[in-house]
């Protein structure tokens, strides 16, 4: 049999410290057995390996390991196990034992900058991965979906502005813009990305030199009512989203903006009015799951009516 295997059972066992008669409770076996398990007489069942591990802050594959340590607690380890592996699956089932330890309120300081970290990684993890998937699209170019490629794009500039580079996106669509880009697009990643750093004041004023030079899009106007919102010139607001929908009224993007704006002013029959009509605008179009939010919406809007 394993000498290492158990070896490693009895280490484990007293690193926690309990006794032989305290394992045997937790698994529903007798002290008798758990002693010969540890005297390498005869093994555990195969299926109770996991919850032996778990009770000792451990992996399986610890157990035949000759260098293995016990954990404080199963989170912690499977913490150190993504720390090796920085797989996906692995930050799941950490995450999962530290949610378990922080409802039981069982944990130390410790434990949190543990579980801290591991989030810390993933971070890492999800950023890179984003990064690398939106410039595959972006590597694509415009020929392949026009509006992806835009909206791609977009959403990696609020994604490095989130991350503290705010200004890497402002200088690259000021340069854009300034070698006199007849894209109307690159004008409203310009206005976003102003927005996103929240330098509302920039934004608003490239809104209104972009709508000299581009009157008729959309998209420009749906940007520049959000941003007079944030600066609180409300009439404003309203009139550059009523605005963009006379140019496409197929543009949800300004009804969601005007619904959420009427709520704010507790204007509640007004955003009622537009939640309801987003939610016929779905079902007509077999949206059922997209329907869902502006029909709660409308019930919450309902109920202060």
């Amino acid at each position: 049999m394993n000498k290492i295997f158990s070896n490693n059972l009895r280490r484990f066992r007293i690193a926690k410290n309990y006794t032989q008669e305290q394992v045997a409770d937790a698994l529903g076996v007798t002290s008798q057995t758990v002693s010969r398990w540890e005297c390498n007489t005869t093994l555990p069942d195969v299926m109770l390996l996991p919850k032996i591990a778990k009770l000792y802050c451990v992996t399986v594959d610890d157990f035949y390991k000759e260098s293995a340590t016990a954990y404080e607690n199963y989170a912690r380890r499977l913490s150190s196990v993504y720390e090796a592996s920085r797989e996906p699956e692995d930050f799941v089932r950490a995450d999962i034992e530290f949610k378990k330890l922080l409802k039981s309120e069982a944990f130390t300081t410790e434990d949190l900058r543990f579980y801290g970290i591991t989030h810390q990684y993933m971070m890492n993890y999800c950023i890179k991965n984003s990064l690398s998937l939106f410039d595959r699209v972006l590597k694509m170019g415009t020929k392949v979906n026009e509006d992806v490629y835009w909206r791609t794009k977009r959403q990696r500039m609020l994604l490095l502005s989130q991350i503290g580079r705010s200004q890497e996106n402002i200088r690259l669509q000021l340069q854009i813009v300034e070698n006199n880009s007849q894209e109307p697009e690159e004008w409203i990643c310009l206005i976003a990305a102003y927005s996103y750093a929240g330098e509302f004041e920039n934004a608003y004023n490239w809104f209104r030199k972009s709508i000299k030079k581009f009157p008729n899009k959309a998209a420009l106007y749906v940007y520049g009512g959000d941003i007079c919102k944030r600066l609180e010139i409300i009439n404003e607001a309203f009139e550059c989203w009523d605005k963009a929908l006379e140019l496409d009224d197929s543009f949800c993007d300004a009804k969601y903006s005007k619904g959420f704006c009427y709520e704010e002013l507790g204007e509640w029959e007004k955003a009622y009015d537009i939640w309801c009509e987003i939610a016929e605008e779905n079902r007509k179009r077999g949206l059922d799951i997209e329907m869902e939010l502006p029909l709660e919406l409308a019930q919450r809007c309902k109920e202060k009516m």
